[in-house]
């Protein structure tokens, strides 16, 4: 996941805290004042407890930069800190950082604050985070996110095969507190991506065995591991608060553990029974009747999260202008306002662009969208024109997993082009996300497979350029289209937020008519939290803030 917005920059950058004050960037997740409905504030309060909330097995092991889905990014932003922090609304604020400061948006320098400490007592240094980077950054590595570190000057040396270096040039360690960073080109946005986990530091104890760090990993962040094997695979993790820790996030209640459900039909269950303190995902067979049952214990606002699912070119039939036209009649053939109705009962929208309504900057009238409206008739013109240049044959496949509750829209959007298109459309189902997650990053799945996005960050960029830009590291269908990529980059550069935004929505109009992915609908934070928790507040990304969680 990389990228990010471009904020405006006027007469340098001077801290995260004025940075987000110019660029007027609060996604509308919820707010300081107003949470989920809750009660309760950013610092949280309360008195502690055990709190057990749902989440999902990682895919691979806890390394920040090698973590890039769902279950284990929100493992990660508990047990560590990084130079900044998102708040409930998006606004980003200094967490390790003391300062962030640049006088033309291509050279940064970064203080951090003295005295932090790991959770094993060892110093957070301005070296911890260079030697993470860089880390992160080196080809041999096989980071998942080291396409964050790519503005930096000397990526491409570092991911050259051999290496031409083993370090960034643009990373320099000035002393203890402070380190630069020098970008290949002004990217006013920097800033705000380093809240992102890729960015945060390691200790120098997770260079000796980088797989072992990742079992029991050791952070800086408000919580750390229970124990050594706390985390039970496919079952649990659990947390305590990290003592080091005196960040703005600081742990409020005893403990924090995350249980790994096979369905959020068994979570739901448990929120009910009162096993469960908080419940990040809804299962589809409660979305009509939760809010009635939880009452005002019920959560449903908007958050960042994009839903799609992926056509990959390499499969037959949808590579080349074959591929571009069935992509558009499947998704002319998607009947989104009904699914949306009588699946989701309301807790989607369908979507009308590639990013998210909450994100500044959002259009729904970005040119070429119409073709996420239900057409039957343009549907089966656009599929005979496939068929004219080779004939289709075969099931048309759409995979997903069935442990976090995919399967009836799933099923729906399969009826919805069976019905279409008269050809055979299924879903396939895997048992775990890290399953399917698997297949689709060693390339060896063999149908359309769903997609979503969670953003990293709150900027338009996020939804683009880490899915769609050439080699992203998440860009699960290989899609390729060098206009795109140089209406990125332009974005990137440019140090005026509203012409960065209409870049973008150019660079948007190119995926209307490609469609690397099938845009479905955007989700809404929909949860809930048991009788005895208090001081509950979802964030803009749809995630709870856990650390302020108390229970009575």
């Amino acid at each position: 996941m990389a990228g990010g917005p471009v904020l405006t920059r006027r007469d340098g950058l001077k801290g995260l805290v004025g940075v987000a004050a110019v660029a007027g960037l609060a996604a509308c997740g919820g707010s300081d004042d107003e949470g989920s409905g809750t009660g309760g504030g950013e610092s949280g309060g309360g008195t502690g407890g055990d709190v057990i909330v749902n989440g999902s097995e990682p895919q691979n092991k806890l390394v920040p930069t090698n973590t890039n889905e769902v279950g284990g990014g929100r493992l990660l932003d508990s047990l560590w800190a990084g130079l900044v922090y998102y708040k409930a609304d998006g606004t980003p604020e200094n967490d390790v950082a003391e300062s962030i400061e640049s006088s033309d948006a291509q050279n940064y320098t970064i203080k951090i604050k003295s005295g932090q400490t790991f959770s094993d007592g060892t110093p957070v240094t301005a070296k911890s985070f260079v030697d993470a980077w860089n880390y992160g950054a080196l080809g041999t590595n096989a980071q998942l996110s080291s396409y964050f570190f790519e503005p930096i000057e000397g990526f491409e040396a570092v991911q050259s095969e051999p290496p031409a270096a083993q370090t960034l040039s643009g990373l320099a360690v000035v002393d203890d507190t402070t380190f630069t960073v020098k970008l290949l080109q002004p990217e006013s946005d920097f800033p705000l991506r380093l809240g992102y986990s890729a960015f945060y530091p390691l200790p120098e104890s997770a260079f000796a065995d980088m797989e072992a760090f990742g079992e029991n990993p050791v952070g800086n962040g408000p919580y750390k591991l229970k124990a050594e094997g706390a985390w039970q695979h496919n079952v649990r993790i659990d947390f305590v608060p990290n003592e080091t820790y005196d960040g703005p996030r600081k742990a409020q209640n005893d403990s924090l553990s995350f249980v790994f459900y096979e369905t959020n039909d068994a979570a739901y269950s448990d929120l009910q029974g009162g096993n469960l303190d908080v419940l990040d995902a809804i299962p589809p067979s409660a979305l009509a009747t939760f809010e009635d049952d939880l009452g005002d214990r019920a959560v449903n606002i908007p958050a960042a999260v994009f839903q799609s699912y992926c056509i990959p070119e390499r499969l037959p039939h949808f590579g080349g202008e074959e591929g571009k036209l069935r992509r558009q009649a499947l998704s002319y053939a998607i009947d989104r306002d009904q699914i949306c109705e009588t699946v989701f009962s309301g807790t989607r929208t369908p979507a009308k662009d590639f990013t998210s309504p909450v994100i500044a900057g959002y259009s729904e009238t970005v040119a070429g969208n119409e073709v996420l409206s239900f057409d039957a008739a343009k549907a089966k013109q656009l599929w005979a024109q496939a068929d004219a240049i080779s004939p289709w044959s075969g099931t048309f496949t759409l995979a997903y997993n069935t442990d976090l509750g995919h399967q009836e829209w799933v099923d729906a959007v399969t009826a919805s082009i069976r019905q279409t298109l008269g050809i055979q459309a299924e879903g396939a189902p895997y048992p775990t996300f890290a399953q399917i997650r698997t297949e689709v990053t060693n390339r060896t799945i063999t149908g359309a497979f769903r997609t979503g996005w969670q953003a990293d960050y709150p900027g338009l960029y996020n939804f683009l350029g880490p899915l769609y830009a050439t080699g992203a590291g998440s860009n699960d269908g290989d899609y390729s289209n060098p206009e795109f990529d140089a209406l990125l980059q332009q974005a990137a550069s440019t140090t005026d937020q509203d012409q960065a935004n209409e870049l973008l929505q150019q660079a948007q109009t190119i995926l209307f008519t490609d469609l690397p992915v099938i845009p479905l609908w955007y989700s809404n934070a929909s949860g809930g939290f048991g009788e005895n928790a208090e001081n509950v507040q979802f964030g803009w990304n749809s995630v709870p803030l856990y650390y302020q969680v108390t229970k009575s």
